[in-house]
C-alpha cells in the first residue's frame, strides 16, 4: 500500500446526504462512495498520510487493524484504477 495518495486534480466531488460523489473530468464518469468511502475520502482530502487515515478509522469505528488496512487498501486501489487519485510514495511535503 503506497504511503500518501493524492487526489486526481482532474476530480471534483461533492458530498450529498453524507456520500460523495465523484466526477472524473477525464473520462467524463461519476462515482459515489458510501458513508465509510466518503469518511476516507474527507482523510485523503486533508493530506493524510494512510497510515493516518487508518488509524483514524481504527478509532471511529470498532473494527480490526487488519479490516482496517484491507479495505482501505482495496478502496485505494479503485480508486486509482478509475483515476480518481494518484498514489504516492514518500512524504508528499
Amino acid at each position: 500500500m503506497p504511503s500518501h495518495v493524492a487526489i486526481n486534480p482532474s476530480v471534483i466531488y461533492r458530498e450529498l446526504a453524507g456520500e460523495v460523489v465523484l466526477l472524473n473530468l477525464q473520462s467524463g464518469v461519476y462515482y459515489g462512495l458510501d458513508a465509510v468511502g466518503s469518511r476516507v475520502w474527507q482523510l485523503l482530502m486533508q493530506s493524510r498520510g494512510v497510515d493516518d487515515v487508518c488509524a483514524t478509522l481504527l478509532d471511529e469505528y470498532d473494527v480490526s487493524a487488519e479490516a482496517v488496512r484491507a479495505d482501505v487498501q482495496r478502496l485505494i486501489g479503485e480508486l486509482s484504477e478509475k483515476g480518481l487519485v494518484i498514489l504516492e510514495s514518500g512524504d508528499p511535503h
